[in-house]
């Protein structure tokens, strides 16, 4: 089912889009890999072929217009087409409103918004064009639910869960397009790397009894979104920790 077909994972350099990258790999797929940083997609690029799938890696910043445009020219010139997007890369530095760390705030917004709708321009035409394929946006239960501190994190994947919907509606019943949304509760990742409010990272460290997903668990959820039949569209996907209220 997936066998050659190509497929885009942003934030591909570690976490969920590489644990996703792996999980494919071993499905004979053609994989392009985007990220900021190129020499931790080298080395993944090596194992992805070991597994004996395809690599194409691109270095790019996806809140940058102009570097996406050419990052999926490169992918079309290359391959020819897009059949999946998986829409990954995404910043979580959370923090009080009153620290007002307005500079984050920007990049929040450019990546976990801007950067994903600049890369479902990337591959659109080429989408609607070949007569279909499917975009998966990866947002969080920070989407569906609100926490102190989280405020413009949630307004952003407030944001993408939103978004989702309303390009199910538009894209999936005239062109063939499927859109899936998946909405992960706490992962262990690199995520939490980027915050530098010291109030929120005094509270992180307070939690006890309960126990993260894994990168793998989510990339699961992403193999199974994207196999399904023809006929059948998995809209939503929500994936917590056993232990997370």
């Amino acid at each position: 089912m997936l066998k050659e077909k190509v497929i885009v994972i942003t934030g591909a350099s570690s976490g969920i889009g590489e644990a996703t990258a792996l999980l494919l790999a071993e499905k004979g797929v053609r994989l392009a890999l985007m990220a900021r940083r190129e020499d931790r997609m080298q080395l993944l690029a090596e194992k992805v072929e070991a597994l004996g799938s395809e690599t194409l890696v691109i270095k790019v910043d996806i809140a940058v217009r102009d570097q996406v445009a050419d990052a999926f020219k490169k992918v079309f010139d290359h391959w020819g087409r897009v059949d999946v997007l998986i829409n990954n890369a995404g910043l979580m530095p959370v923090s009080y409103l009153d620290k007002l760390k307005i500079d984050e705030w920007d990049r929040m917004i450019d990546v976990n918004l801007k950067g994903l709708l600049y890369c479902i321009a990337g591959v659109l035409p080429g989408m609607k064009s070949q007569g279909g394929g499917h975009i998966v946006n990866i947002s969080s239960v920070a989407g569906r639910r609100v926490w102190p501190g989280f405020a413009v994190y949630n307004a952003t994947k407030f944001g993408v869960t939103a978004l989702s919907e309303a390009m199910r509606m538009e894209l999936t019943p005239t062109m063939n397009i499927k859109v899936t949304v998946v909405e992960p509760g706490a992962v262990a990742t690199e995520l939490t790397t980027t915050i530098t409010d010291q109030d929120i990272l005094e509270g992180f460290s307070k939690r006890t009894g309960m126990v993260p997903l894994q990168a793998d668990d989510i990339a699961r959820a992403i193999k199974y979104a994207i196999t399904q039949p023809e006929n059948v569209n998995v809209s939503e996907v929500l994936v917590m920790p056993r232990t997370q209220m």
